[in-house]
């Protein structure tokens, strides 16, 4: 059972798109604003969780071409939230991003976000805690997970928002922004490496 805690902390905690997105989300429009995209992202883990436990996502993954989809779908939509990040609040964009992403936001990055799916089906099918006790051992896994989930992301936007509230002169927080959107790119860049090696 601790190693099981242990690699839901260090799986959650590592940075990912979900939690750069989180700290992204907060230092380019403030925690509160940001707390919607987080419950959208809360909610999208657990349906990818759910899909992993009930072995959805292994038939709609065994497909190749399906697998394609959805590789360039998440690879677009994570560039597009990098852009969001990256843009808000400035005016040298073509369209501003003046809108904080929301709980569709959240769910949407979610459901095409390679690490939920790994991290989920590594947390979920790679650690027996009770050995025949299949439904006991979910409700305990979605219980622990969620509660090392919602203090990480709850984390990670308040630092994002401690930035934004630190009122940084413009050029700083648009560098801070872009920082975090290049972080993004770097883990999408990463996850493309990996699909094609």
């Amino acid at each position: 059972m601790i190693s099981f805690i242990g690699a839901v902390f260090l799986l959650i905690i590592t940075p990912g798109p979900g939690v750069l997105s989180t700290a992204g989300v907060g230092a380019a429009f403030g925690f509160r604003a940001g707390f919607a995209y987080v419950l959208g992202l809360f909610i999208g883990t657990n349906l990818v969780a759910l899909a992993v436990v009930t072995g959805v996502a292994a038939v709609v993954l065994a497909s190749p071409v399906i697998r394609s989809v959805l590789f360039v779908l998440s690879t677009g939509y994570l560039l597009y939230m990098a852009a969001k990040i990256a843009l808000a609040g400035t005016k040298t964009a073509f369209e501003p991003a003046a809108r904080c992403p929301n709980v569709w936001d959240g769910i949407a990055l979610q459901a095409v976000n390679p690490k939920a799916y790994v991290v989920n089906t590594t947390l979920f099918s790679g650690f027996v805690i009770f050995q025949d006790a299949l439904l006991t051992e979910m409700i305990f896994k979605f219980v622990a997970v969620n509660a090392i989930w919602i203090p990480i992301h709850l984390g990670w936007l308040w630092v994002g928002g401690a930035l934004k509230r630190m009122e940084l002169p413009k050029a700083t927080q648009r560098l801070i922004n872009v920082a975090m959107a290049v972080a993004l790119v770097l883990v999408v860049v990463l996850a493309a490496a990996a699909q094609f090696l």
